[in-house]
């Protein structure tokens, strides 16, 4: 497995916030990137509000947060326009949602190691959860939109997501929409009828990976996870995002954040 990987440039740029979009519990905040390189599926930025940035009440905590790239789009000559997807689950992605057009980011990256071509005489079969569906969007923009995606979310409002994805089979929690249960269980319906011909792509909460894990190596399929730790840094420093492999601890912001399931 060659994972995708462009280098960031040094240091923090800003980038201004051209629209914002609201799809149920989430936004996707649009920038441009007038400095930047165009990431690879899977990459991240580090992101931070670039005002109200102090930290104090109503302002933004002084660490930035790590999310992967929605979408990316270059547009002479306004550079890359990036897309990401947040919920407002805390200080820090509320700051985030705030922002509207006019407004700026301050951002690092592209960051980490992103998805890999998948191997010879396998086709890719995308498995989202929640906001973890959003570097499955860039890969099946890359891919083709005739690349199957299984998707999962808490509830209604959550699966309004599902539009930022082509085609996608829905499961939600409730029973809302879609399946009524996990999209692992989606993934078990389609993993018994085509087990041989896939390689599985997934991001989403832990407990979502780890049963995607456990699938894939029962049916003897290859998997790509991209996981999420706390990440302070981005860039290998402060070790916050270090996990456990079979061939020792590794800083998901540098040997991931997409890793091979084989190896967890």
């Amino acid at each position: 497995m060659t994972p995708g990987r462009t280098l960031a440039p040094f240091g923090r740029r800003p980038a201004a916030v051209t629209a914002v979009e609201r799809h149920g519990a989430y936004i996707v905040l649009r920038c441009a990137d007038l400095d930047g390189p165009e990431p690879q599926p899977g990459q991240f930025y580090m992101l931070a509000a670039g005002t109200r940035w102090g930290g104090g009440e109503g302002e933004r905590p002084f660490l930035p947060r790590a999310f992967s790239v929605l979408r990316a789009t270059p547009r002479p000559p306004e550079g890359i326009e990036l897309q990401f997807l947040v919920e407002d689950v805390g200080p820090g992605t509320k700051r985030l949602c705030e922002l509207t057009p006019g407004e700026y980011l301050l951002l690092v990256g592209p960051l980490g190691a992103g998805f890999a071509a998948p191997r010879e005489g396998k086709r890719a079969l995308l498995v989202g959860g929640g906001v973890g569906i959003a570097p499955l969007a860039i890969w099946q923009d890359r891919l083709g939109a005739d690349v199957p995606a299984l998707v999962g979310f808490r509830d209604a409002d959550r699966a309004a997501g599902a539009v930022l994805m082509t085609g996608p089979r829905v499961a939600t929690d409730d029973g809302s929409v879609g399946h009524h249960g996990f999209v692992t269980e989606l993934l078990a319906a389609a993993l018994e009828l085509a087990a041989d011909e896939v390689e599985v792509y997934a991001c989403g909460p832990p407990p979502m990976l780890d049963a995607v894990r456990r699938q894939c190596a029962e049916h003897g399929v290859p998997a790509q996870l991209a996981l999420e730790s706390g990440m302070a840094c981005g860039f290998g420093a402060c070790f916050g995002c270090v996990v456990p492999t079979r061939e020792g601890y590794v800083r998901l912001c540098l040997e991931g954040p997409v890793l091979d399931a084989a190896i967890l």
